[in-house]
């Protein structure tokens, strides 16, 4: 074990995994706001729009994210959308995540109670309001779980914008490997950087956890 090594590369591998962290609230950011309208959307009653967002998750959930990655950043210029790598990785990956966040969602407001939405109609308030106003916050505490555990699925998922050329952990580990020809020092680096990163994802989301349910310790 070359420690030397794993002394000396620390301070760019840390540099890399703070554009891994960046990719990841960029990403989480887009996803939120696709998840949020993919599961307004499943629950329109107009045909053509329900229809439409459970296309779209079915199609993002059906095809590789390494696939949709290079339709965004490859096939992009073919019909005048060129964009960063940056820029394509988020993209691609908070379309991507904000599909799978939208079943969280659509689950979380099954699981309650429909008298909830019945009580806001008959105050007066339209089916978009009473879901915005009633029914989403106090859906919140049930889809935190799930949000979390696609937010960690989304920061190892970031290992894939290395494929066309974002400097994030994967992308400097191999950048390493090659200049060294020492692949376990490094990845083990590499991947010791990705833990630290997922224990801090579920701190804060235990951390929410607990703020919505006082008094009480969330599960592990």
């Amino acid at each position: 074990m070359d420690f030397q090594l794993i002394t000396r590369i620390a301070p760019f591998i840390a540099e890399a995994a703070l554009v891994t962290v960046e990719l990841t609230v960029c990403s989480l950011a887009l996803g939120l706001v696709v998840a949020t309208v993919l599961a307004v959307g499943r629950f329109s009653k107009i045909l053509p729009v329900r229809l439409l967002a459970t296309f779209y998750v079915s199609i993002m959930r059906g095809t590789p994210l390494l696939v949709q990655l290079f339709i965004v950043y490859f096939g992009g210029p073919q019909f005048g959308l060129e964009s960063t790598p940056f820029t394509a990785g988020v993209l691609t990956m908070g379309l991507n995540i904000g599909a799978y966040m939208s079943e969280g969602i659509k689950g979380a407001i099954l699981a309650l109670d429909r008298g909830q939405t019945e009580a806001a109609r008959s105050l007066g308030f339209g089916r978009l309001d009473a879901l915005r106003l009633f029914v989403l916050p106090q859906a919140a505490p049930l889809m935190i779980r799930s949000l979390g555990v696609n937010t960690v699925i989304l920061s190892k998922s970031t290992a894939l914008v290395s494929t066309i050329g974002v400097v994030e952990l994967t992308y400097a580990a191999q950048r390493f490997v090659t200049s060294t020809y020492k692949p376990f020092e490094v990845f083990a680096e590499a991947g010791a950087a990705y833990i630290a990163i997922v224990a801090a994802i579920s701190l804060i989301v235990r951390s929410i956890e607990n703020a919505f349910t006082p008094g009480q310790e969330a599960r592990p």
